[in-house]
């Protein structure tokens, strides 16, 4: 049904998607296999269909119209027709209508039924009343003044759109979990007083949950299932989703806050081959998903979420980069961290360093001063690739991780690995100059148990996801401290919050990019949960005022934090981009014993080694930073550095307690390191013109041996 009041010619091939001007709207689409493309648009309530209009092709396979009259707000869709063969990889069916990639806009809800599945027993329902609908929209280039912080000064908090902000109480309760609540004064107030200067958040695209999801009770929390690459999720929004995104990036930028957000390019929502047709799948499938060589009716599955966006084709290439453009151009995003990223250098043949979407992203002159951050892992056998990605990426070093975690809990044999992490994982990324940035260091994440949950449960406690606790990590190098979850025990509770303040103080210190898991600062729980991706509830959403708080800043943890990232800002040894070693014309880097000598090849390969200390001198600044760390279940007495060019150390941070902060001790003098305890001293230095290093031959063949 073509309505005459439309008046139509033949429009533009580029840009893809619905452009508006003054006089009307061009749609262009591509696909390389359909037989013809109808525009249906849509009256304001969504549900009527109004007009079918056959598009024009072009010899590159680009289905355009432009329709004079049409223009902001307009509803539409598209369906597509070609052959139907599954079993060749071929989906497409006219009954089916599909979400524009290019959409700038969504309006109406997504709801399950059997009119989406690609199956040919539901091939003639119609689709159209359970599919939101594209809207034509255009926003405005952003104009704001981004904050530019270079890495060495960043601070990630990584957090969810919703849960941040949803329990939040000095937020006002509509604003609570949307765009415009992470933008409010006093959580933008938050957030500079902790220390942070760039917020990750979660998935943002619009997606949609799951099938079986819903007949649970249950929703994709986290939004790992996108829907549409250039829509911000509408339910975050107070309002309007666009808008509100927009303003939301442009408070935080005046507050000097930058914003990163969770991207998902290694598959959509489609699913497998038993999912819906929604979008990609139905409009062009062989193109945007890479289908198994020998059975095109099967997808690649790297993902392990059914299927995987075909990087390798030209128009799968565009389309990501055309929207990574858009989130930075209009929405005026800082960076990107890239989901299962490893995808995105994959081919047939495998993970390509060099692979034609890196070497795209690395010319495109709007994209190469962004933020780079890759999850460097998929699901495949070569998927595993940290250390492997090339500048300036930087990558989610879960190896830290887990080593910072088993060393704290106490395991034997830590120490050089321990060392190694700390100052910076060199023998993963000093590769090709590569900066000591290259590293975000992280103890929890998302995805995973939550600090307080580390510290308290030994075992996953995911019963709610009624998956039978099969789902979730079981590897968590977690203790519990003698008791399985919440306890009234004063002294287990004690140890649990000295082995949280170990543990961030750790993060706070190393050299690289720190990055903290929203929460926290307060010990937010999950009840034990390590993979709350579909608890939209109390069990995710941060809970500010658990402790009998009025206010979160009141919280030990977060005093902490904050006081920890404060001293970080301190010492230029974590503005410096390179790494350290015993040549540094200006640091000098000493590891230490218990009794204040060096560590000798016995000391670090000692099964039952717990205490270590760390002590970095800057010739330039003349001071001197002494971290010690004692990860065993005895006290232990640690004697100071004694060197001439000392003035008395100067207690400025312990997990123990705060009542001897400031409290000044002798250089060579004993210092009682209570069991599982971390402790920060800082001392000015005099040293002579000629810089004198305190390592010696053993020194500096057991750190080069250790890959410190």
């Amino acid at each position: 049904m073509v309505s005459a009041r439309f008046a139509i010619r033949p429009g533009n091939t580029s840009p893809l998607g619905a452009t508006p001007s003054e006089n009307g709207t061009n749609f262009a689409i591509f696909s390389e296999r359909a037989t013809k493309v109808e525009l249906c648009l849509f009256d304001q309530s969504g549900h009527s269909e109004i007009a079918r209009i056959p598009l024009y092709r072009d010899e590159q396979d680009i289905w355009h119209i432009f329709i004079r009259g049409v223009g902001q707000d307009q509803l539409y869709g598209y369906r597509v027709y070609g052959k139907y063969n599954p079993k060749k990889g071929c989906y497409f069916n006219p009954n089916k209508l599909l979400l524009d990639p290019y959409a700038k806009s969504l309006f109406g809800e997504f709801s399950w039924g059997n009119a989406h599945s690609a199956d040919e027993v539901f091939w003639q329902l119609d689709s159209a009343m359970d599919m939101p609908k594209c809207k034509v929209s255009t926003l405005p280039y952003y104009t704001g003044t981004k904050p530019n912080i270079p890495w060495h000064k960043t601070v990630i908090y990584e957090c969810h759109a919703k849960g941040a902000t949803k329990q939040y109480t000095s937020i006002p309760e509509e604003l609570r979990g949307t765009y415009l609540g992470l933008a409010h004064p006093n959580f933008i107030w938050h957030l500079k007083s902790l220390g942070i200067t760039a917020i990750e958040l979660l998935p943002v695209h619009s997606f949609v949950s799951e099938a079986f999801l819903p007949e649970r009770g249950l929703s994709n929390y986290w939004g790992y299932n996108t829907l549409n690459f250039f829509t911000p999720h509408l339910a975050y929004a107070h309002t309007k989703q666009e808008r509100e995104f927009q303003q939301m990036v442009s408070v935080l930028h005046e507050a000097g806050i930058e914003v990163i957000i969770d991207v998902v390019f290694n598959h959509t929502a489609e699913g497998n081959e038993q999912g819906p047709t929604l979008s990609l799948r139905g409009i062009d499938n062989q193109t945007y998903y890479r289908l198994q060589q020998n059975n095109f009716a099967y997808y690649v599955n790297d993902t392990g979420c059914g299927n995987t966006l075909n990087i390798s084709h030209p128009k799968s290439l565009q389309l990501v980069m055309d929207s990574l453009r858009y989130w930075v151009q209009v929405y005026g995003v800082d960076g990107f961290r890239f989901d299962l990223a490893s995808i995105l250098g994959r081919d047939q043949d495998g993970f390509k360093k060099h692979h034609t979407f890196f070497q795209t992203l690395a010319q495109d002159p709007v994209l190469k001063g962004v933020k780079l951050i890759a999850e460097p892992w998929d699901l495949a056998i070569d998927g595993y690739q940290l250390g492997n990605y090339v500048a300036p990426w930087r990558e989610w070093n879960d190896q830290y991780r887990d080593t910072v975690r088993s060393f704290w809990r106490g395991d034997t044999s830590m120490l050089p690995e321990f060392a190694r992490f700390f100052h910076g994982s060199s023998h993963l990324f000093e590769k090709k100059g590569r900066s000591v940035t290259s590293s975000i260091n992280f103890i929890t994440a998302h995805d995973g148990f939550t600090l307080a949950d580390l510290v308290s449960y030994t075992n996953k406690h995911n019963l709610a996801n009624q998956e039978e606790n099969r789902d979730g990590h079981d590897h968590n190098l977690s203790t519990n401290w003698g008791v399985e979850g919440q306890t009234e025990n004063s002294e287990i509770n004690a140890l649990r919050l000295r082995a949280q303040k170990n543990l961030l103080l750790t993060l706070c210190l190393s050299n690289g990019v720190p990055m903290l898991c929203g929460g926290s600062e307060v010990a937010h729980s999950q009840g034990g949960n390590n993979n709350a991706y579909c608890q939209d509830n109390e069990i995710s959403w941060i809970d500010w005022h658990a402790n009998g708080l009025d206010e979160p800043q009141q919280h030990p943890l977060y005093q902490f934090i904050s006081r920890a990232l404060k001293l970080r800002s301190e010492f230029s040894l974590y503005r410096q981009s390179h790494f350290i070693h015993d040549d540094d014309p200006r640091f000098s880097v000493t590891w230490l014993n218990e009794h204040g000598a060096l560590m000798q090849d016995s000391d670090w390969h000692n099964p039952d080694g717990h205490c270590l200390g760390y002590l970095m001198e800057d010739i330039q600044d003349d001071k001197a930073l002494l971290l010690l760390f004692n990860a065993s279940s005895n006290n232990v007495m640690f004697k100071l550095p004694e060197q001439e060019a000392h003035h008395c150390w100067r207690i400025r941070l312990s997990s123990h307690s705060n009542e001897r902060d400031d409290e000044c001790v002798s250089p060579g003098q004993m210092l009682t390191l209570s069991s599982y305890s971390a402790w920060v001293l800082s001392s000015h230095i005099k040293m002579p013109a000629s810089k004198q290093h305190a390592t010696d031959t053993s020194q500096t063949f057991n750190l080069t041996k250790q890959g410190v």
